[in-house]
């Protein structure tokens, strides 16, 4: 029983690294990354599609994302929800091949970037705190209606902590990783 619980926290607790991960993909740095348009839905024969389902997106350079849209009637719809978003790139489109230049980062710009980065990450850090915290609740009724002793209790609770530990340790090397990708020139 004491397992589950600690298996069951271990699983959450990397659900909520790789929605943290998830988060720091979607915050643009200097380089072009094709993640970076995962967010854009385009309108498209009447629907929301996400632009993956529309085009093929690559990274042309450190600097160019370049669209190749499998349907020529799609272009205008990809690029204005290109411009609708609140990414503020501006596509340049050449027939089915739809070119985004990035604009370099300013400094002012960066350190914006790096509060949202540090707000993420500790959104992160509590969403392990809850998972250690239910954890700890379910050892606390297994001691409490006897099956499982005290002892066991604490050391159960004991290897929770040293599991939320390692995992706030990841949340603050990524955050370390994100901060350093953000702060390059």
């Amino acid at each position: 029983m004491i397992n589950e619980i600690k298996n069951d926290a271990k699983e959450r607790m990397s659900k909520s690294i790789s929605a943290l991960k998830s988060q720091f993909s979607k915050i643009r740095t200097g380089r072009a990354h094709p993640s970076l348009l995962d967010s854009i839905m385009v309108s498209y024969y009447g629907s929301d599609t996400p632009l993956r389902q529309i085009a093929n997106v690559v990274a042309e350079d450190a600097r160019t994302l370049s669209l190749t849209v499998f349907d020529k009637a799609a272009t205008q719809a990809v690029e204005k929800a290109i411009m609708q978003s609140d990414l503020g790139l501006n596509p340049m489109s050449t027939g089915t091949v739809i070119r985004i230049p990035l604009p370099p980062l300013t400094e002012e710009r960066r350190k914006d970037l790096i509060k949202v980065v540090r707000g993420e990450a500790e959104q992160g850090r509590v969403g392990i705190r809850n998972v250690r915290r239910d954890a700890n609740a379910g050892i606390k009724d297994l001691v409490k209606e006897k099956e499982i002793s005290e002892d066991d209790g604490r050391r159960a609770e004991d290897d929770v902590q040293k599991l939320t530990d390692d995992f706030i340790k990841q949340i603050d090397q990524l955050l370390v990783e994100k901060e350093k990708e953000l702060m390059e020139i």
